[in-house]
């Protein structure tokens, strides 16, 4: 992996965890999930009329991460309904990586070096560390399966995409119609799941969504690029750097507790991206 995809990797993670945070302010995190679907399928379709439509087999990859993606968002939102941003960012985001290198390894021809195989393992040690103190800090353990719903999303997606790109040969334009994907499939199931109450929102959590959702679309389209120019499991593993980022807004915007667990997962995530890049 290049210095350049290495640095616009780790500027999507810090956006990624901008636009979860911007989530968690809401009062209703499905409405919130909504706005951020809104968003993303407007700005993939002023990407998508300036590109060719996609080949036949593309859309088998952008149908299907969108519905992964409608699934993602459920999940995420579920779960910041009942835990901390410091604390279900890293579960929802910890299982992913580790999904991902498995696959990757047996299943694609994406090479791995010694140094960033161990960086992966090392980061997802990290990611695990910090998800172990909802057992022993009374934490809410109903978050669990929501955030772990996530993870398995995050992993599918992140996998899916970076074929889908690949096949594609236009990462922008592939990004763009898999956000219009998305909206369509998230929208009729956040209404069947939560009554049409859910689409009712404030001027000021408008602008917040749409905000929300220029970051997460910059962020992902950078990381489904990424994907294309490096190995998928690698670019996956980076991309949870956005957990130091979770973390210090946590504490910041939310007034969360960071404890001695919290920091030791952090120091290993940092590790983690070190050896991933040398």
């Amino acid at each position: 992996m290049t210095l350049p995809v290495f640095a616009a990797v780790l500027l999507a993670a810090v956006m990624h965890a901008g636009w979860n945070a911007i989530i968690k302010t809401g009062l209703s995190k499905q409405t919130s999930m909504f706005l951020l679907s809104v968003g993303h399928g407007l700005i993939g379709l002023a990407v998508a009329v300036t590109h060719p439509l996609p080949d036949r087999e593309v859309w088998f990859w952008i149908l299907g991460s969108g519905l992964i993606h409608m699934a993602y968002q459920l999940f995420l939102a579920y779960a910041y309904e009942q835990g901390d941003l410091s604390r279900v960012y890293p579960i929802a985001r910890g299982a992913a990586p580790m999904a991902v290198l498995v696959v990757s390894v047996l299943f694609l021809a994406d090479p791995l070096s010694r140094g960033e195989l161990a960086g992966v393992l090392v980061l997802g040690f990290g990611i695990a560390l910090m998800a172990r103190g909802i057992f022993s800090n009374g934490e809410s353990r109903r978050l669990l399966p929501f955030a772990l719903g996530s993870a398995a999303a995050t992993a599918g997606y992140t996998l899916a995409d970076g074929l889908g790109a690949r096949a594609s040969g236009a990462p922008l334009a592939y990004v763009g119609w898999l956000m219009i994907a998305s909206a369509v499939f998230y929208t009729p199931a956040v209404i069947a799941l939560r009554g049409r109450g859910v689409l009712v929102a404030s001027r000021r959590a408008w602008v917040l969504g749409m905000v929300a959702a220029a970051g997460s679309f910059g962020a992902y389209a950078i990381a489904v690029w990424a994907m294309t120019v490096a190995p998928i499991a690698l670019v996956g593993a980076l991309r949870e750097t956005s957990i130091l980022s979770a973390l210090a807004l946590g504490w910041a915007v939310f007034g969360e507790r960071i404890d001695r667990g919290k920091l030791m997962a952090a120091t290993l995530i940092v590790t983690g991206v070190v050896l991933t890049r040398f």
